[in-house]
């Protein structure tokens, strides 16, 4: 039995830089995508016009549009290095997303990109990376 990689990604190029580490260090194994849309971060992001206003049912599928965008490219990325990709998109918090789904799927290894946020935005923004190394039921690997 082959062994579940889970890559989540954002469509950043430390995401891109997590991928490409998972293509060269498991070549045998399955990999997942992962992207999360945040329900919160999604209504911040949304375009301004005339809908903007009510509950953000559109801002959800504005920000779904982009994750299958970003989802779209790590499977192309996929193919240029002769390999399959599961994509997968969930709506949660992402820390809480990548742990549930690994936790859910039984997972054996994430690979995640670090956007290495210090001082006082780490303190303020979080890190998705230092959360799911700290609630993973398997290893993570912090790619920068």
């Amino acid at each position: 039995m082959s062994e579940t990689v889970l890559v989540p990604v954002d469509g950043s190029p430390q995401s891109d830089a997590a991928l490409d580490h998972a293509f060269e260090q498991f070549p045998d194994a399955e990999l997942v995508a992962l992207t999360a849309v945040d329900p919160i971060a999604a209504g911040y992001s949304a375009a301004p016009g005339p809908d903007a206003g009510g509950y953000p049912g559109e801002w959800i599928e504005q920000a779904h549009d982009r994750a299958d965008a970003v989802l779209d490219d790590a499977a192309e990325r996929a193919a240029e290095h002769d390999r399959e990709i599961d994509t997968v998109r969930v709506t949660d918090r992402p820390a809480r997303a990548i742990v549930d789904y690994a936790d859910e799927e039984g997972i054996d290894h994430i690979v995640i990109g670090s956007h290495g946020r210090t001082g006082v935005t780490r303190v303020l923004l979080g890190s998705v990376a230092e959360k799911v190394v700290r609630r993973a039921p398997c290893p993570v690997t912090v790619v920068r």
